[in-house]
């Protein structure tokens, strides 16, 4: 499964920040419908993402009903990105 979105990047304040992109509804509800076959426990999707020409893998995490994409530091540092900037992202889910 591929897909290609874009997307504001947020910050999530805990012990330490966080920084995701919202993975938009549509894309959300086709994830969904393999989820159990791609998911290695806690409902979390293994994924291989690109922004900003930066590939990396990372899980989506599952966020009231829909999922979220972290950004690595690398990630966010090799593109200067901060809460609030526009990102393009091509994925694909790994099954």
């Amino acid at each position: 499964m591929r897909f290609a979105f874009g997307g504001c990047v947020v910050e999530w304040r805990g012990p330490s920040p966080y920084y995701f992109v919202p993975v938009p509804e549509e894309e959300s509800e086709e994830i969904r419908a393999v989820a159990a076959m791609a998911s290695y426990g806690w409902g979390v999707i293994p994924v291989e993402a690109v922004v900003g020409g930066v590939v990396f893998e990372t899980s989506l995490f599952p966020k009231d009903g829909g999922y979220l994409l972290p950004l690595k530091s690398a990630v966010r540092k090799a593109r200067g990105l901060a809460a609030g900037d526009e990102v393009r992202v091509e994925m694909s889910v790994r099954l």
